[in-house]
């Protein structure tokens, strides 16, 4: 595998921040996990190579979704859009309801480092209950999609991992959802 393709595999990853709920239909979702607390909704979708999540209150909206077919999502609510190559970090009110902040961290790494991780991440994923996707290119490739949440009583903090064995690729986002009381 050439440098040239890993990166270009890594380019075509995106965050996308929307102020709107997105509806399935744009995702092959296959596992999901929503959360209610008195003041908030919260849910997460999976899906292989990305998650999408949605956290609600006071009618305001926020959505996070990481994928690497950002051109078949729609525009509309769109607050903005971020290459996820490199590190970076986010953040945006919604009508100073809803704080949001985000973290972004990709790494190449060699087909041995690669291989750890992707163990390591799967072992915690199935002990710690997260959602998980999991499938292979080819025999030898795996590949791995892993959201963890965390609740609280005004916030959820969301950490997710995108593995991609074609490119050697560890895409980690943290993300924290908190809404604000009214002044």
């Amino acid at each position: 595998m050439s440098l040239t393709t890993k990166s270009s595999s890594l380019q075509s990853y995106n965050m996308l921040i929307y102020r709107i709920a997105l509806h399935p239909e744009f995702f092959a979702i296959q596992n999901r996990q929503r959360l209610t607390a008195d003041d908030y909704d919260f849910e997460a979708w999976i899906f292989q190579g990305g998650h999408a999540i949605r956290f609600e209150h006071g009618g305001l909206c926020a959505s996070e979704v990481i994928t690497d077919a950002a051109d078949q999502l729609p525009e509309r609510g769109l607050v903005t859009s971020l290459p996820c190559a490199g590190e970076k970090d986010h953040e945006t009110n919604f009508a100073e309801r809803i704080s949001y902040l985000t973290s972004v961290q990709t790494e190449i790494l060699t087909d041995h480092l690669f291989l750890g991780t992707y163990n390591e991440l799967l072992e915690h994923g199935r002990e710690s209950n997260c959602l998980l996707s999991t499938w292979s290119d080819t025999p030898s490739h795996h590949n791995l999609s892993m959201v963890d949440t965390q609740q609280y009583n005004d916030e959820v903090h969301v950490q997710g991992y995108h593995l991609r064995s074609d490119c050697g690729l560890v895409l980690r986002t943290q993300s924290i959802f908190q809404f604000k009381q009214p002044k």
